[in-house]
C-alpha cells in the first residue's frame, strides 16, 4: 500500500508541476521535475508489480495531456484562471483593418487616442477607428497623434505636444 500512495503522489505532483510550468517562468526546469515524478511514478508502479506498472504508463499518457488540456483550455475559463490571464484586445464594430493602400494615405493624419497607448491602442482619425503603435512609450486617452510611419498594417503615432 506504501508504494502505491508514492506512486500516486509522484503522479499528482507531476500534475501539479506541469500546470505550474504554464505560469512560472523556469526555463524548462518545473518541465524537466515533471518528467523525474512521473518516471519516478511510473518506476515506483513496476515495483509493485508488471500489471501495475503497465496501468501506470497508461495513466500517465492519459493524465499528461489532461493536464495540459486542463490548464490551457478549462483554467482560463475559471475565475482564477482570468485574474493571472490577459484579455485580449477588445474591437468595436467599425475596427476591421483597412487595405494597406488606404493606410499609406494617412501618414501625416493627425488624430484622437481613445484607448490609453500601452505603446498599442486605438486612435480615432476622421470618424476611423484604427489600432496604433507609440512612438515611445505610453500615450494617454484624448491626446492627438500624428501618424509618423507605415508599415504593412501597423501605424506608428507620434504624441503632437500642445502649445499653449
Amino acid at each position: 500500500m506504501g508504494l502505491f500512495l508514492l506512486a500516486c503522489i509522484l503522479y499528482l505532483a507531476c500534475a501539479l508541476l506541469i500546470v505550474a510550468e504554464v505560469f512560472i517562468p523556469s526555463g524548462g526546469l518545473i518541465s524537466v521535475l515533471a518528467i523525474i515524478c512521473v518516471l519516478g511514478g511510473i518506476i515506483t508502479c513496476f515495483q509493485i508489480n508488471t500489471l501495475v506498472g503497465f496501468i501506470g504508463i497508461i495513466a500517465a499518457l492519459i493524465m499528461i495531456p489532461g493536464a495540459l488540456y486542463l490548464t490551457y483550455r478549462i483554467l482560463p475559463q475559471t475565475r482564477f484562471g482570468k485574474s493571472v490571464t490577459l484579455a485580449p484586445p477588445e474591437r468595436k464594430e467599425g475596427d476591421a483593418i483597412p487595405d494597406t493602400s488606404v493606410l499609406k494615405e494617412m501618414l501625416g493624419e493627425i488624430g484622437i487616442v481613445i484607448s490609453p497607448l500601452r505603446p498599442v491602442g486605438m486612435c480615432n482619425f476622421s470618424g476611423q477607428r484604427l489600432e496604433c503603435v507609440a512612438e515611445s512609450g505610453y500615450v494617454d486617452k484624448g491626446k492627438k497623434v500624428k501618424v509618423i510611419k507605415i508599415e504593412s498594417t501597423q501605424l506608428t503615432v507620434r504624441l503632437i505636444e500642445d502649445i499653449s
